[in-house]
Order: structure tokens, then sequence, then C-alpha cells
């Protein structure tokens, strides 16, 4: 459940704040964070879910794309965890529906992390702290899906409150010209149309080189790998833009390793002009805002 306070100023605002507060249980989130930093739930006792999410880089990798078990490349750069509670599908195709549903995945795939489920299960049992976690919080031994159950809890406290855009909206603080400057461009220009809402995106597919076509060099898990149908080539669930300064490099395919670069191609390839180097520096000065606390959680705050 999220706990709202409203402030008059940001309820007509196309970006809402970060709750400041989310309810989770500390006891299955306090035991999916030791399973989301274990490599041993990986074939080779190498991959944690930490490998690909890193907390020092928004809960993304600072990787073009993540290396699984036995060095194996993944086709993707990995999406921050950071605010994923708030997204509304997860993954860049949208292919599962909550953050359970995404803790699967990886786990499963032969170029991640590789692992059955009975394998996990019998190390859980076979660890003396995680039996006996296990038993005290869900009441039996454990299971593969109340694993998956503590990791989505710790993820669901994996928010970021408090950007200074967030403050802002609160009217707390006030931008600077150039912030606010950027924010007014990035309004304008209609960055705002994909990039809105409590995550500043992760609420809507929308499709790469929508007025100019972009060519990739090479195949990516899009829409259309979901719904076979061809208007969905191309199309991908929106990031988040919230700790964006953190979470280089950039798009689905991890080739953007600038900001700047990242805000060119998007307004040539989806608004379908160019940007001048003074829009660049104004939206690219907002964009640095956008960057929150980090959770409390990972620190081993309550």
């Amino acid at each position: 459940m999220l706990l709202f306070i409203c402030f008059p100023g940001w309820a007509d605002e196309p970006i809402k704040p970060i709750p400041l507060k989310v309810d989770y249980d500390k006891a299955k989130a306090e035991l999916g964070k030791m399973l989301f930093l274990d490599p041993q739930i990986s074939s080779d006792n190498s991959i944690s879910c930490h490998s690909c999410h890193d907390f020092d880089h928004g809960g993304a990798d600072p990787r073009p794309v993540s290396i699984g078990v036995h060095g194996a490349k993944g086709n993707a750069n990995a999406p921050a965890v950071y605010n994923a509670y708030f997204n509304f599908r997860q993954f860049w195709n949208g292919r599962a529906k909550d953050l359970k549903d995404q803790a699967n995945g990886p786990i499963h795939n032969p170029v991640e992390m590789d692992m059955i489920p009975s394998d996990i299960e019998k190390y859980l049992e076979q660890n003396g702290y995680y039996n006996q976690a296990f038993r005290t919080i869900y009441n039996h031994p454990p299971t593969y899906d109340d694993m998956l159950d503590a990791i989505a809890e710790f993820e669901k406290a994996l928010f970021t409150p408090n950007c200074k855009f967030d403050r802002y909206l609160r009217k707390e603080i006030s931008l600077s010209a150039s912030e606010a400057k950027g924010y007014r461009l990035f309004k304008t220009l209609g960055c705002i149309t994909c990039h809105n809402g409590i995550n500043i995106g992760g609420n809507s597919f929308q499709k790469f080189g929508l007025i100019i076509p972009y060519r990739w060099s090479a195949k990516f898990p899009d829409r259309y790998d979901i719904t076979h149908d061809a208007k969905d080539k191309n199309v991908y669930k929106v990031p988040t833009l919230r700790n964006i300064t953190l979470t280089a490099p950039y798009f689905h395919d991890g080739s953007v390793a600038t900001l700047k670069e990242a805000l060119q191609k998007m307004a040539y390839h989806n608004l379908g002009f160019e940007l001048s180097e003074e829009e660049i520096v104004a939206i690219e000065t907002f964009l640095k805002t956008l960057t929150g606390e980090r959770p409390a959680i990972i620190d081993g705050a309550p």
C-alpha cells in the first residue's frame, strides 16, 4: 500500500513525488535482501541479483549488457531495480506483471543464473539461517515461491524519495533558474508525453524511432517478442528517469554512454528534431534533480 501526503501545488503536475513511505513487511524484506545478495542461487555460485542491479549505480548495471553464469552475455541492459515497484510492468518488453514475476525470470535464464526451483529449495533448506528464517516468517520450510516473494518484498523497499525535484513539487524548495528552464523544456518539447507519473516513466509502452526510424545492429527483447504483432517491433516499456545520472549506460542495449547523447537521440528519433546545445544543457540540469535518497534498507535502516 502506498501512503501519499497531498500537497497543494503538485496536483496538476504531470510528475508526482515518490511517496515518503511505502509499507512493506520488514522481516520478509530483510530476508529478501540476503537472497538478493547471495550468489549461491546461481548454478556456478558466481551471480547474484546484485551482480546486475548494483546499489551504487541506481540499481542498474553499469555494463552495456549483463554477464551471467560461466561468463555468458545477456542481450539487454539490466533496467534499474530502484523504484521498480512503481512500474506498471517489468522488463523492457513488459513480460512480467510484477516484481515477483520478474524475479523468477533471471533465475531460470541459462545466460543469467541458470537454476531450477528444486536445487534452490535444497540449498535453502540445508542453509541453517535460511531454513530457520523461512520457518519463522512463512511458517513452513523454504519454498521457491516464498523465496521469490521475499526478494520482491525487498525490491519493494528500494524506493528513493526526496530528490530535489520531489521537494520542489511539495513546495519545500525552489529550483534554480537553469533547473526550472530544463523542466519547462522537458514539458514543452514533448519529453513529458512518455516520461510522467510517479516514476517519470515505467507506465507505458512506446516505440523507439516513432518519428524517424532507428536501426539497431542486433535483436533485443521488444513487445513483438510477446505479441508477434508487427506494430510492436522496437516497442519497449518507457524507462524511469529517476536517478538517471546513476544508471548509465542508456537504452535497452546499453549503447549510449552519456545523457547528452541519449537526449540527442531521443529528441531526433522520437520527437523529430535536433536539440540545441543550450536545450541539452538545460534538460540535463533538470534531470540531475531526479536523484533521490539511497534506499534506507540497503544500509540497514528500518
